[in-house]
């Protein structure tokens, strides 16, 4: 008798599908799932062949999606998510306890969050706080973060959102840089590194003053609130960054960047799981009693 092809999909299958999606490499995956690169393999290859066609493209610098593998990722992330809120639910019986991933800018983490852990995390000990302040906008759709601080009105409907602060913005430089663009004029400017394409500060300076007006590029906001106190040159900056470094002045250098919201956003799925509820209370409280210096 000949075998008949397997046409149904085992869930899991489509888990190890979306963590190697996300990943990009059978050894990460592997690690993150904590299984050995074999399982992950056997389990995609598994998927490919009851769907009938190639979710990846093998290349030698790790596993690339294909058109089909793109076209079925929102959904595989969308059970996958479903399936982690569920045992979510199950596991959080006796009060918050697990892993809270939030993603958010770096000076945002270093000079608002940072300084005030203590109060996010009292009396949670059985939870463990993560801050990830990759320059790559990590997906709450796919639970890479079960919580975002994001700049700029958020435009996906099936998160949770709550607008925290405004982002004020200015010009700054050192006591002796400002004396000097009195005088002579303009001093060169510093900006973001060339891999922060995707920031809207960044798209912005280049937009207004061009390519070839910065001295200094850095994608952290406090190098470049330090450079700037040391004289290098001037540094549009969000307005709490530079608080923070008493050798900064502001400076009339025309009109800075609009101001920009900061909103915190979750899962709708998840953001009364009693971890992620405990952190999101903690966060909103941080930016309630902090808003002014924002």
């Amino acid at each position: 008798m000949t075998e008949q092809k397997r046409t149904d999909i085992d869930w899991e299958d489509l888990r190890f599908f979306a963590a190697l999606a996300r990943h990009g490499s059978l050894s990460a995956t592997a690690r993150a799932l904590k299984v050995n690169h074999a399982t992950v393999a056997r389990r995609v290859g598994a998927l490919e062949s009851a769907l009938g066609f190639a979710l990846f493209e093998r290349r030698a610098d790790g596993y690339q999606l294909s058109r089909h593998g793109t076209a079925i990722l929102s959904e595989a992330g969308a059970m996958e998510s479903a399936a982690a809120a569920i045992r979510d639910r199950l596991a959080s019986s006796k009060g918050p306890s697990g892993r809270v991933r939030l993603t958010t800018t770096r000076s945002i983490a270093d000079l608002v969050i940072a300084p005030r852990l203590g109060g996010v995390l009292r009396g949670l000990g059985n939870v463990e706080l993560e801050i990830v302040t990759d320059i790559r906008v990590q997906s709450l759709a796919q639970r890479e973060a079960d919580i975002a601080l994001r700049l700029g009105h958020p435009k996906d409907s099936d998160l949770t959102g709550k607008r925290v602060a405004t982002i004020g913005y200015a010009f700054y430089a050192s006591k002796a840089a400002a004396e000097t663009v009195a005088k002579s004029g303009p001093a060169r400017l510093i900006g973001f590194d060339l891999d922060s394409d995707g920031v809207a500060e960044a798209r912005w300076l280049e937009t207004k003053f061009g390519p070839d007006a910065f001295v200094f590029r850095s994608s952290s906001n406090v190098v470049q609130a330090n450079a700037a106190a040391a004289g290098v040159g001037i540094a549009m900056l969000p307005r709490f960054v530079a608080k923070q470094n008493p050798a900064l002045v502001e400076i009339d250098c025309g009109e800075a960047m609009p101001d920009r919201e900061l909103w915190m956003l979750a899962p709708a799925n998840l953001v009364d799981i009693p971890r992620v509820r405990a952190v999101w209370d903690g966060l909103a409280e941080i930016f309630a009693v902090s808003k002014d210096r924002l």
